[in-house]
C-alpha cells in the first residue's frame, strides 16, 4: 500500500497525520470560528421621544397649576388688604362712618370707613342716594345720632351700638337702632351694619 499499513489514501494523495500542537496553544480545530458579527439592534427612538414629551407636558401642566393657584391666593389675601389708616377707637370708626353717609353724603368718603372684606362701592353709593332721596322728599331732613357706644370689644373684633334720628322743619321724626361690627386691621373699621 503505497500511503503506509491501515491508512487510506486520499484524493490528493496520501494523508499525513496532523502535526501535533504545542501544549498551552489553543486547538483551532476544536474551537469553532464565529459567525459573522451583525450589527447591533438600532430599535426605533419614538418611544423615548414620546415619553421625554409626555414628561415635559406633565411639568408644564403642574408649573402652570402652581402659577394660577399662586396667583389667585395671591389676589385673595390682598385684595382684603386695608389701604390707609383706620380709626383710632371702634366708636369713632362708626361716628365717621355715620357722618360720611349721613351729614357729608359722600360714598367714596364712606367706603374709606369700611373693611376691605365688606366694601361694595355700589352698595354704599346706594345708601348714600337713599339718603339724597330723603333730603329731596322731606323738607330739610336732619340726621343725628348718639354717641357711639362699645357694647363688646374681643381683641380685633368690636360690636358698636346707636340710635340714628332723622326729623324734618315740619317735625317729624324717625328713629332706628344700628348695631355696628368693627374690626381692626390697620385701625378700626366698620364691616357690618345690623
Amino acid at each position: 500500500m503505497p500511503g503506509g499499513a491501515g491508512q487510506p489514501e486520499g484524493p490528493g494523495g496520501p494523508t499525513s497525520a496532523a502535526a501535533p500542537t504545542p501544549p498551552g496553544a489553543p486547538n483551532s480545530s476544536a474551537i469553532p470560528a464565529a459567525p459573522p458579527a451583525y450589527p447591533p439592534y438600532q430599535g426605533t427612538a419614538g418611544p423615548k421621544k414620546k415619553r421625554g414629551l409626555l414628561i415635559a407636558a406633565i411639568a408644564l401642566v403642574v408649573i402652570m397649576v402652581l402659577c394660577v393657584g399662586g396667583g389667585a391666593v395671591a389676589f385673595l389675601t390682598l385684595r382684603d388688604v386695608e389701604t390707609g389708616e383706620g380709626a383710632k377707637e371702634p366708636a369713632v370708626a362708626v361716628d365717621e362712618f355715620l357722618t360720611a353717609v349721613y351729614k357729608d353724603r359722600d360714598a367714596t368718603k364712606a367706603a374709606g370707613r369700611v373693611c376691605a372684606a365688606s366694601r361694595d362701592d355700589d352698595k354704599i353709593a346706594a345708601k348714600v342716594a337713599e339718603v339724597e332721596k330723603y333730603a329731596s322728599t322731606y323738607q330739610n331732613p336732619r340726621f343725628r345720632w348718639t354717641t357711639p357706644k362699645v357694647d363688646n370689644q374681643t381683641g380685633e373684633r368690636a360690636t358698636v351700638s346707636t340710635r340714628l334720628t332723622m326729623t324734618t322743619a315740619d317735625e317729624k321724626v324717625a328713629d332706628q337702632e344700628l348695631r355696628f361690627t368693627v374690626v381692626q386691621k390697620t385701625g378700626w373699621w366698620v364691616c357690618e351694619v345690623a
